[in-house]
């Protein structure tokens, strides 16, 4: 069941309500001057915000988090504002967006599941459009209602056509990749056609309109000069902007210019353990977790670094060091961005906010591509790794490490997959400087631009159409020191995807794992006692179990959720068996 008849009844009402009085609910703060985006009311400057999102980042991965990867700027950015620790988003990519988007639950804001991997019984369902729904606001819509110049550049993947493009979705400049993901240097795209040749193109979008990519260096670069290139043209011009800068980095395809690939080339080389506990060390040294806390256990799934080949090792060892050049190279253009705003004046009133939008990559990314378009088209040699010509993830051992110290990675509801490293900075914060455990999710991002630009979200019903509300709640309050939490002690945060799913209440989190990543039975655990989630507390906390099957019950049916413990089956993810046997050939 989508949702219940009284809320459907509810958003027909307000829609026939709007159409009849003729109200598009276009700028919702009617204090601000849509011509500059002020508060002459109250006679402050609305802030400029920049909003930057990882796709396929680990927790642990840059160095503000324990990370070894060289990530300065973003380091920087930490120290000064605020560290979430404790960050949830989905276990993939564009659910995420859609979330963060909408402000409310996938199943919702119609990414009930990726479009790439709907399962039959998903297929035409409401909420499972694969595409984001019309029944949501952009908060970019709002903001550019209300006199924000809005930008974006980098990866859209919340609809294909222009019609769903974010020129339609309240973009004044974009240039989108409308696809999942590409390569950095040529433009072979990851998202296979219909046919499963994986012959497809990544596709582009400025403005809405089909574009062809110029002749770039690296992506990552070109997203950069895209939106120092858009907030430049109207700078001058007094109205706030919003700009999106959606890198696609350190999503697969594994590729990074030479000289940063040379400048990681051995620090790998010493195996997932060592690179795991020395980021579990300064995590620990740095407060990020607590100093009692025992490493986790590796996963028996998987083969140690010492059951590894030596060709096997030399692959592996390339493959990170790719990664972390990829890394590197998102530092750097976040740093370009910095500087920018630095340069023009801009930096002291801009919040920046940065993400990744679900845990590290470590399932093998030929289950996602034809394996055979792969082994055919590409020369993924350890000596051509990370070069135009190549194709490939680092799989699950790397995926481990990234997700230090939680556990599994992006596609699972397990810390590991929906702990995002996060970062807010803005120089007129009320916090910051340290890190913060202060429960907060995706959805809670879009009322927190909202709020701070003076704006309010429109309620069920926008220019005429039934739109869901919101549903996460905003930071600003917390932010500036006005509250001491963002959620109720109590708030009850459900999660599903590809059949998988939890449901935390404070914190007690209840998880939902196919076999053979997780039992294939509801698992119980305390979060604040077993942030690692290795000891499973359903047959000893019965009533416990039991209240938060309730919470999930009711999640489902608000949000329209379809779940049995089927539906994960059929994805059909190996364990990493034929990950590890393709890095010998």
């Amino acid at each position: 069941m989508r949702s219940s008849p009284s809320f459907r009844q509810r958003l027909a009402l307000g829609a026939v309500l709007a159409a009849t009085a003729g109200l598009a609910l276009s700028c919702p703060a009617l204090a601000a001057d849509v011509r500059t985006g002020n508060n002459p009311a109250s006679g402050v400057r609305r802030p400029n915000i920049l909003l930057i999102l990882a796709d396929d980042l680990g927790y642990s991965d840059i160095g503000a988090f324990g990370g070894e990867i060289q990530t300065p700027n973003l380091d920087a950015l930490a120290r000064s504002g605020l560290q979430l620790t404790n960050f949830h988003v989905s276990p993939a990519c564009s659910p995420t967006r859609a979330m963060l988007m909408s402000g409310a639950d996938n199943h919702v804001a119609g990414l009930g599941t990726m479009a790439e991997l709907p399962t039959p019984e998903q297929k035409g369902k409401p909420g499972y459009e694969g595409t984001l729904s019309m029944n949501v606001v952009p908060f970019p819509e709002l903001l550019r209602d209300a006199g924000y110049h809005t930008y974006m550049a980098g990866k859209w993947h919340l609809g294909l056509t222009e019609e769903l493009s974010p020129a339609a979705r309240g973009f004044e400049q974009s240039y989108a990749m409308v696809q999942g993901g590409a390569g950095f240097f040529d433009q072979t795209g990851n998202a296979p056609p219909p046919d499963g040749k994986g012959t497809s193109k990544a596709r582009y979008r400025e403005n809405g309109k089909d574009a062809t990519l110029p002749k770039i260096d690296y992506t990552t670069n070109f997203y950069t000069d895209k939106i120092i290139e858009y907030i430049g043209r109207n700078r001058t011009d007094g109205k706030p902007f919003f700009a999106y800068a959606a890198y696609t980095a350190p999503h697969f395809p594994l590729q990074a210019p030479d000289a940063l690939i040379e400048k990681y080339k051995n620090t790998y080389k010493v195996g997932y353990d060592v690179i795991r506990d020395e980021r579990f060390k300064r995590m620990q040294a740095a407060g990020l977790i607590p100093a009692d806390m025992k490493p986790p256990a590796p996963s028996p799934t998987w083969p140690k670094w010492e059951q590894l080949t030596p060709q096997q090792k030399d692959a592996e060892a390339r493959r990170m060091a790719v990664y972390a050049a990829m890394v590197d190279a998102l530092d750097q253009n976040i740093g370009r961005l910095v500087s920018y705003l630095k340069e023009t004046g801009a930096f002291e009133n801009t919040i920046i906010v940065f993400l990744s939008d679900n845990g590290a990559e470590g399932n093998d990314i030929l289950d996602l591509v034809p394996a055979k378009w792969v082994n055919e088209t590409f020369n993924n040699s350890v000596e051509n790794t990370g070069r135009p010509g190549s194709y490939v993830g680092y799989g699950p051992g790397w995926g481990q490490v990234s997700a230090t110290p939680f556990r599994l990675y992006k596609g699972f509801p397990t810390e590991g997959g929906v702990r995002s490293p996060t970062i807010i900075s803005y120089p007129k914060l009320g916090r910051g400087g340290k890190p913060d455990d202060q429960l907060a999710t995706v959805m809670d991002l879009a009322p927190t631009f909202l709020e701070a630009a003076g704006i309010k979200h429109p309620g069920d019903s926008y220019k005429g159409r039934a739109v869901h509300p919101m549903q996460g709640a905003s930071l600003w309050p917390y932010l500036n020191g006005q509250s001491d939490r963002v959620h109720p002690s109590d708030y009850v945060l459900g999660l599903e995807l590809f059949g998988r799913a939890s449901l935390r209440k404070g914190d007690w989190k209840l998880v939902w794992v196919n076999k053979p990543w997780g039992a294939g039975e509801w698992h119980l655990y305390n979060l604040a006692e077993d942030p690692t989630e290795e000891k499973n507390l359903a047959d000893a906390r019965p009533e416990k179990t039991k209240e938060l099957l309730a919470s999930w019950q009711d999640f489902r049916t608000r949000n329209g959720v379809i779940f049995d413990e089927r539906i994960a089956d059929q994805l059909e993810y190996s364990n990493g068996t034929r990950y590890y046997k393709e890095l010998e050939q």
